[in-house]
Order: structure tokens, then sequence, then C-alpha cells
């Protein structure tokens, strides 16, 4: 508490005002203060200054301790209200503490009211640390945390709500869908911390060429979309036109190399014939692959009859490609190495399958066919290839049946849902003649949540068998804390967003601390995903994470490596 304690002293009385303050300062309290004896003198004194606490009287002529009361909760909720008055009847000093007041002290009789002004600033510290808090957990709920715009979620509840708006009156709206044409070139040659810095720098790029009543986010990987209101096409064209423009006459540096990026602008007017947020989504990313396919850094406007967006929907359509490979032997797997973190976690082998797509000579990492798998609902599927790889190798090579190890399967959220998965399991483990407990699967942690009554129907049976379970992404969502008790797992897989920027975000390694600490009073092991760096690993080690995986351990290789 600080020693210049800013009281605002509710009394009429200067002698009684005069013994309050001798008895501060005999507390060892010097305070600042001002006295006021009216209901206009308090307001002019809560608008005008900040205070630490109020002293009140209880019954003032034509002002009671009930108006301040009053008072205080509409200038200054968290100011905390100690009454010192004269004697009083028990059942209005019991009302006053119920209408908010925190104490209540006798004049006669101040021994307390030092005690009680120390409390109460404590609790006032406390409450206001939580505000901060939950003000911190509802802003990241709704937004980006590497970019701190609109989320995808919130910004599809936007859509909605425009839509909705549209339907009932004639305000335009338009949805712009851009998407970097060179990120990819920068991620691979610079790494993701390039990447990431970016995507930050072109936020703030963005965002200054929108108007206040405008929506930016960000809606994954390089993708952003804007969400114009009262809008007409020609004015969003050219909005849409600018935004190239400006991202055109960038430049990125890194390491001290300038890169060149621009934009593919997909834009869709809103109107009565859509009914959600994914179709106008959908027919926006199609009009940005238009813009693509017209030779980038330009805007496309999505028109059904247009012959190259026809095409390019059908292009899209993996489901041919993704069958073929599910009837072939085009799918295959890699696996990435985990290594422990500390010595009580050196106890044995770990490390997770991945899975890739040959066509040809040209390998494909699921990056580029599983949201088409999702979309067609092929996962399961390939889910079940992956196990069948999986437990082939496990039996070829005898890992399966070794006394220690343990070998990660990621199982999609359409999987989660297949009834029958749990059987096909069984089934494959008599057949390739592993121990299950060898075998953990990674279930994500939104697929998790999104299903969770099945999740955890099939994880309480696999762990029967003696399967192990690990919640893959863990902290990427609002909810992650409050499931974490109803999933019976083994192991929590820190989200990679975190990991990567934790020595230059406190907020970052905030979040890792806190997701390991719960991890670990669980009884869980914790896993750090996308460690890039040995400074990175060491910081991790210390934090107390168990175990860590990403391309500054071992990048996934072939299984025969």
């Amino acid at each position: 508490m600080n020693d210049r304690l800013r009281v605002l002293l509710v009394e009429d009385s200067e002698d009684d005002a005069l013994l309050l303050l001798r008895a501060l300062k005999k507390g060892g309290i010097e305070p600042y203060y001002r006295m006021v004896d009216s209901e206009s003198a308090m307001e002019t004194a809560l608008m005008n200054a900040d205070w630490d606490i109020v002293i009140t009287d209880h019954s003032l002529p034509g002002f009671t301790s009930f108006r301040v009361l009053e008072l205080t909760r509409q200038f200054a909720a968290d100011l905390p209200v100690i009454i010192v008055s004269g004697l009083i009847g028990e059942d209005v000093a019991v009302s006053a503490m119920k209408a908010g007041a925190q104490d209540y002290i006798m004049k006669g009789n101040l021994a307390r009211l030092i005690p009680a002004i120390h409390r109460e600033m404590r609790e006032v510290t406390v409450r206001l640390a939580k505000k901060r808090a939950e003000s911190t957990l509802q802003h990241m709920a709704y937004h980006d945390s590497l970019t701190d715009l609109v989320n995808r979620r919130e910004f599809e509840r936007q859509l909605v709500q425009a839509l909705h708006d549209s339907r009932k009156s004639v305000r335009d709206c338009v949805l712009l869908y851009l998407d970097l044409d060179q990120f990819k070139i920068i991620n691979d040659t610079c790494g993701h911390m390039a990447g990431d810095e970016l995507l930050k720098q072109l936020a703030k790029v963005l965002s200054q060429k929108l108007r206040a009543n405008d929506t930016l986010a960000r809606l994954g990987g390089d993708e952003f979309g804007v969400l114009l209101r009262g809008c007409d096409a020609m004015d969003a064209r050219k909005v849409a036109e600018s935004l190239c423009e400006e991202v055109r006459e960038y430049r990125f540096v890194w390491d001290d190399k300038p890169f060149a990026v621009s934009l593919s602008v997909g834009m869709v007017i809103m109107s009565g014939q859509y009914k959600t947020a994914g179709e106008l989504l959908s027919h926006a990313d199609l009009a940005c692959y238009a813009a693509k396919d017209r030779g980038r850094n330009n805007v496309q406007v999505y028109e059904s009859s247009d012959k190259d967006m026809r095409q390019r929907q059908r292009d899209m359509q993996w489901m041919s490609r993704l069958q073929e490979a599910l009837q072939t032997n085009n799918f295959f797997l890699y696996h990435q190495e985990m290594i422990p973190l500390q010595e009580a976690s050196a106890d044995g082998f770990r490390t997770e399958f991945l899975v890739r797509l040959r066509q040809g000579n040209e390998i494909i990492p699921p990056g580029a066919f599983i949201p088409a798998a999702e979309r067609f609902g092929l996962m399961p599927r390939i889910d079940r290839r992956v196990i069948e790889l999986a437990f082939a190798y496990l039996d070829r090579t005898g890992l399966g049946r070794e006394t220690s190890g343990t070998f990660f399967i990621n199982l999609s959220g359409g999987s989660l849902s297949d009834g029958e998965l749990f059987n096909y399991i069984r089934d494959k483990v008599q057949e390739y003649s592993i121990l299950p407990r060898r075998v953990c699967f990674e279930i994500t942690e939104t697929s998790a949540i999104a299903n969770l009554s099945d999740t955890i129907g099939f994880i309480e049976r696999a762990r029967s068998d003696g399967f192990k379970f690990a919640l893959d992404d863990f902290g990427s969502g609002m909810s992650s804390f409050s499931y974490l008790k109803a999933l019976p797992i083994d192991y929590l897989k820190v989200d990679g967003g975190f990991i990567r920027n934790l020595l230059a975000d406190p907020i970052d390694m905030g979040i890792v601390d806190a997701c390991n600490r719960i991890g670990h009073a669980a009884g869980l092991k914790t896993i750090a995903e996308f460690v890039e760096t040995d400074e990175v690993k060491e910081c991790l080690r210390k934090l107390g994470l168990d175990y860590a995986q990403g391309y500054g351990i071992a990048k996934p290789a072939p299984l025969d490596h």
C-alpha cells in the first residue's frame, strides 16, 4: 500500500475528521485527503480525482452512507468504502454491509480502522489483478494471439450478424478475403519467426487503410478477412485495390534482406442468397484463388457464372485424388522424434508418426490435403490407413513389442465420432501383434471439445486396453483448462504458437508455464511443440516441461531414417 493513502473523507465534523486523521498517522499512514459533506461535493471529488478509499459517516444531513455507496459504485466501482460512525442499530449496519460497505467501525473505537484499511487495500489489488486477467482472457477468446486482430470464430460471428442486418435494411456489406502471395517463400527461407513478424507488420499496415467500423481479422495462416460495412461494390473494390497497392509498396526486411509481398483478394457482395458465414467464406476463397490464377496481386469478385471460378471449384475437389490414394500405397509415414528435457523423463524413446501423400515423384505434406479431406469427410479413412501403416511398421521392426518407447499417432475429429474405430484398432492390434501401451493417440484440443462426449467414450475404452492419449495444441482454445478435468489423458502437447515466441513475449511465457503447471497438477506429462532453437529448449527445461519436439530437436524424416 502506498504510504500516501488517498482518502475521500465524507464527514461534516472537523473534530471527527481530525480524530480519523490522527488515527491514520498513528497507524503509519500519511494520508492525502479531501473532506466533503454533500452529494454534489462527493460527485465532483469522484469525477476529478482518483482515490484509494472512502471513509464515511453514516448519516449526514440529507446524505446517508447508502447514498455514498451508490455514488461510489457509479463513479468508481472498485473503490472500497468503510463506514466510521457513531452508534447505529445493528440492522442498519447489516443493511449497509449488504449495500456494499466493506466494514463498519464505531467512532469511539478506532482500533480496527488501520487493519481494515490494510485489508481492503490488499483485496483491491487482488480484485483489480483478477479483472485484468479476466479482461485479457476475454480478449484472447476473440482475437488472434499473434496479430491481435479479430480471430476466425469472432469474424464468422460478425459475418452472420451482418447477414442478419442486411436482410432488415438496405445497408450494403462486402466481404474481402486476402491471401499473401509470397508468404511461403519467406517462411521456408527465413523460418517461422520471420513469417510471424511479417504477419504482425502487415496486420498494422492493413488496419491503417480501413475505417473504424470495418473489421479486419486473421482467418489463419497467411489469410485475412475484411468486413466492409455500409459500402457498395464500387467503393469496396477501391478499398480492396488500395490494400493491394499498400502491400505491394511495402518492403519486409529480415536479416538485412528485403522481401516484396503482394495480396490476392477475393470479394463477395453480401446478399440475401447467403445463409451462413461458411458460404460467404467459401465463395470469397474461390474468388481469391481466381485472383491468384490470374496473376496474383489483383482483386476478383465472386460470380457464380464465371467459368474460371467454376473450374477452380472443380480443381479444389481433392476427392478423386484422395480416394485413389486410399486405394493404393500413396500414403506413407514420416516420423519426428521427441527428446526428454528432464532426467526423470528419460524413460524411453518417443516419436510421432506423420502422414505424407506421394504423387509421382512429389511428396505432398499433410497441410495440402488434410483440409480438403476434412471438408469432404475423408479423414476417418485416412486415419485408419495411418493406423495400419504405423502398426505394420511397429510389427515389422519389433518396436511395438519392446518394453519401452512410445509412438504417437494423430486422430482427427471425424475419427473421434466414428463408432467403429475402436473395434478396427482392436482388430489391427491382433493382426500385427503389438502392445497397446506402446501407442499414444494424439487428438487436438479443438476436435476433442467439439466431440466431447464421443471423445471421452473412445478414450476410456482405448485406455482400458492400454493405449495412451495426448491432447495436442493445448492452450489454443479458451476452454482448455475447464475441459482438462473431463479428458482422461496422459500427455499435454503445448500449442506451438506459444512456444515459438516465448523468449520475446512474457504473455506466451506465462501461458506455457501455466499449461505446464496445470498439466503436472493433473498428473500429466507435458510436451512442447515447435521447438526451433537451443535457447527455447533451455528455457523450457527450466520451466519444467518434460519433452520437446520441433525442428530444433529433429526434423520429420522417413521411417527408414
